[in-house]
């Protein structure tokens, strides 16, 4: 007998290792022809994976490069999906200085001390 070869769908991988919540976003991502295996673009959510095949594709802000290490069986809990794949390019941590919510600068929603400190300046011009 021929020695086979496992495979899986890339977008169930995808969703199987949690890079994406659903699998749906995930076929969203190959379809748009945003994902490459092994240097090749896929715009096909059916395109069969292996071991040891490496995928790129964007997330986020970031570009990961992920090298697949094993198929899985099921979607699992998160350390679980991460002895999926090797992270070639592990994104880099983000700065302190990036805001992840900005401060009410005129942008953004203003906090409740922002919104007071605006309605006492408006009494204030009123009077």
């Amino acid at each position: 007998m021929a020695d086979t070869v496992q495979k899986l769908r890339v977008d169930k991988w995808l969703w199987h290792a949690r890079f994406f919540k659903t699998r749906s976003l995930a076929a969203k991502v190959v379809s748009g022809g945003k994902l490459r295996v092994n240097g090749q673009p896929i715009s096909k959510p059916a395109y069969m994976v292996s071991v040891s095949d490496v995928l790129t594709f964007p997330q986020a802000n970031d570009v990961r490069v992920i090298k697949v290490l094993a198929l899985g069986e099921r979607r699992g809990p998160a350390p679980e999906a991460q002895t999926l794949y090797e992270d070639l390019d592990p994104p880099k941590p983000r700065e302190k200085d990036e805001a992840v919510t900005p401060r009410f600068d005129g942008k953004g929603r203003p906090t409740k001390k922002d919104r007071r400190a605006l309605q006492q300046t408006r009494a204030d011009l009123l009077e």
